[in-house]
């Protein structure tokens, strides 16, 4: 008798349409809480806890305890990257490769992978930065140029925190809406920081789903030379 392979195992763990929307509405890299995920996942409390058990089990989600409370995320990046990178090899419709068709979904137009901006405003700012030499793709990631290292250093990242850190420092990320790619990393987390910090961008009531402030689309076209030209990037 054979051992199950391990792409079989994986493939159960997404198979259930509510253990994929669970995960799905963990991509943004916030905790819930058990009783949030079965109310996005539309099944009853037993039957989350029971998904959610074997989530954990197959090392997609950990679990957390905080008071009465327990909160599930997702158990690292590196598992956000690979599903997102799952999804956009399987999307089989992408509204943008369509002649004549501009409109996008707001998720499609701007969204949090993880701990990282994606969807068309992820895009344009991968390509802005791309263009202006900040940074250079190398591979399956990006290398930071020294105008990329000062462009950085002026908008207050501390890029050589971020070359000391552990994880990947500036990866290309294969955004499931554009088929284009975004930037990842602690490079591409950064800037989403610093975006949420300055104001330039802003949840709305879509967990994932972002919006570009007023000024955000001042600063993001005067310091990072991202066009908005193309459509209503990140516009709800």
């Amino acid at each position: 008798m054979h051992d199950e392979p391990p792409m079989s195992r994986i493939g159960a763990l997404i198979a259930s349409p509510a253990r994929a929307r669970m995960l799905t509405e963990l991509f943004d890299g916030r905790a819930l809480t058990a009783t949030e995920l079965a109310g996005i996942a539309g099944v009853s409390a037993a039957t989350a806890s029971e998904h959610l058990g074997i989530l954990v089990a197959g090392g997609f989600i950990s679990r957390e305890k905080s008071g009465r409370h327990h909160y599930f995320n997702l158990a690292s990046r590196e598992i956000a990257s690979a599903l997102e990178q799952l999804v956009a090899q399987t999307a089989h419709v992408n509204i943008a490769d369509r002649p004549g068709n501009r409109q996008r979904t707001p998720m499609q137009n701007a969204r949090m992978c993880y701990d990282h901006i994606a969807g068309q405003l992820g895009v344009a700012i991968a390509n802005a930065l791309v263009k202006h030499g900040a940074l250079v793709p190398l591979g399956s990631d990006y290398e930071l140029s020294e105008k990329g290292e000062q462009l950085l250093g002026e908008l207050g990242i501390a890029v050589p925190k971020l070359s000391k850190s552990k994880r990947l420092f500036a990866r290309q990320c294969l955004d499931w809406s554009e088929r284009r790619h975004h930037v990842a990393g602690a490079v591409g987390a950064a800037i989403a920081d610093l975006s949420f910090e300055k104001g330039w961008i802003q949840r709305t009531k879509e967990r994932r789903v972002l919006s570009v402030t007023p000024k955000g689309r001042i600063a993001l076209e005067k310091r990072l030379g991202v066009s908005f030209d193309e459509g209503k990037i990140g516009e709800i």
